[in-house]
């Protein structure tokens, strides 16, 4: 039988744009009550305000660790009981040799990628090993499975995420909790944009193919979390059709 979303808390981190908002949207569809959680509160609570289930927006930067455990601490009993818990928060600076990159860039995505994902799964995992029933989904990256150029720090931060879930499923087996990570190619989101600081750039590098969109990511990880009970999908890579290896792309024109 098909688990069921409905009445379900969901914890979705960077759920203000691409991803994480798109996931906002389909839990929402399936009867889910969400947390939503970024540093743009506006944007957090103007998605809400669309949505046709119980939200609660919570500002939160997932690179403070004092600010993430008082906000899970903090949560009021009715929304205490995290079924879901999907680590989306994360993101790319810039596309530099290594010899010349910025150091500060560096530990934005280290610190927002790895850390961040290490404090708010510290946080909130423990309740759902007391409760014996939980599903965390990490969002990694084909970026973690293979390496291209320009891309080492972001790319050692997905790998990271990609070993943090594989020992994360080893520890937690025998709790009734599933571990699953989802591994995105190219992806038209604001995830350029943040990378480059220049939309125009970002508008060119998807003009050529026809990538992923937000909605395909969103529609896998509700195809995980409606699995029957005793099904994990322990790993789902999503390239689009246009695109065979992490850095090799069929493009028109």
């Amino acid at each position: 039988m098909l688990t069921s979303l409905k009445n379900k808390i969901v914890l979705i981190t960077g759920a203000s744009s691409g991803i994480g908002e798109a996931c906002a949207r389909h839990f929402a569809q399936q009867g889910a009550k969400l947390i939503l959680t970024a540093r743009r509160v506006e944007r957090l609570e103007k998605i809400a305000s669309e949505l046709t289930t119980e939200v609660l927006s919570l500002q939160l930067d997932v690179q403070d660790k004092n600010a993430v455990s008082d906000a899970i601490n903090n949560l009021s009993p009715e929304w205490r009981n995290i079924d879901i818990l999907v680590n989306n928060a994360g993101l790319a600076l810039d596309s530099l040799p290594i010899q010349s990159g910025h150091i500060e860039h560096w530990e934005t995505m280290i610190q927002t990628n790895v850390n961040g994902l290490l404090y708010v799964t510290r946080a909130i995992v423990p309740g759902m090993v007391e409760r014996k029933t939980g599903h965390v989904i990490n969002i990694g990256s084909v970026a973690g499975q293979d390496a291209y150029a320009n891309g080492n720090v972001y790319c050692a931060t997905k790998a990271a995420v990609r070993a943090i879930t594989k020992s994360m499923r080893i520890d937690l087996l025998g709790k009734n909790i599933r571990v699953s990570e989802i591994a995105p190619a190219a992806t038209n989101t604001e995830f350029c944009t943040v990378r480059w600081k220049d939309k125009q750039r970002a508008d060119d590098f998807y003009k050529d193919f026809d990538p992923l969109v937000a909605d395909d990511i969103a529609d896998a990880i509700i195809y995980c979390v409606t699995r029957p009970p005793h099904v994990n999908i322990a790993e789902l890579v999503i390239y689009p059709t246009e695109q065979a290896t992490v850095s090799l792309f069929h493009r028109e024109g």
